[in-house]
């Protein structure tokens, strides 16, 4: 199939791309690795020890710079319906997130146990309809939070991608039920003309 013009201008934009050089050069599975490390550098959440789940986590950006900030101790469980391969520290379930057995096996991996960090850099595939995308990033979203609200410390924090757009108010209302702060995020490795940004939730309410 013939490439068009847009997708021509997004490869070119993507092999020249600072981040995506440097993250080959420097070992990392994604440019998506400096977009948390920048963010962990000023907020402090990975911390050697800790629990860890990276939801939407491949090609392993993030997984991979938990399992290196955390030094071998504590424990990164990655998750994606793409097939992802293996990283030193990090156990991997590939599925369906939204699929009920799928919860029931990532939660029967945690054996009881709280986390500190959930991180959600998931998004769907793009239908390229706007309006329907953005439905399914926030329920996504949505998703992620419900999770956290169940399974993290009282002290602990969620890290999630959303877009700016339709539902994105709503979300954030909802996070600022579940934590006691919550903050945005636009890393420098997150290109200027996307609409993502990260919100933060710290400290769970009740």
């Amino acid at each position: 199939m013939k490439r068009t013009r847009s997708s021509n201008d997004w490869l070119r934009e993507h092999v020249n791309d600072h981040y995506v050089q440097r993250a080959k050069a420097e070992g990392y599975r994604s440019r998506a690795s400096f977009k948390l490390m920048e963010i962990d550098d000023k907020d402090r959440l990975i911390r050697p020890g800790d629990a860890v789940v990276d939801l939407g986590a491949t090609p392993g950006g993030w997984s991979q710079v938990a399992a290196q900030r955390m030094n071998g101790k504590g424990r990164v469980i990655a998750l994606d319906l793409l097939e992802m391969d293996p990283l030193r520290g990090v156990d991997f379930i590939q599925g369906d997130f939204r699929d009920e057995a799928v919860l029931l096996q990532l939660e029967n991996m945690l054996l009881g146990e709280k986390l500190a960090l959930v991180l959600s850099d998931m998004a769907p595939n793009m239908s390229g309809v706007p309006v329907s995308d953005q439905a399914r990033i926030i329920h996504l979203a949505e998703l992620g939070l419900e999770f956290s609200r169940n399974w993290l410390k009282p002290d602990g924090a969620f890290l999630v991608k959303v877009f700016q757009g339709v539902g994105f108010t709503e979300f954030m209302q909802e996070m600022r039920k579940v934590f006691k702060t919550v903050s945005s995020r636009k890393p420098d490795a997150s290109r200027d003309r996307s609409p993502e940004i990260y919100l933060l939730g710290r400290g769970l309410k009740g």
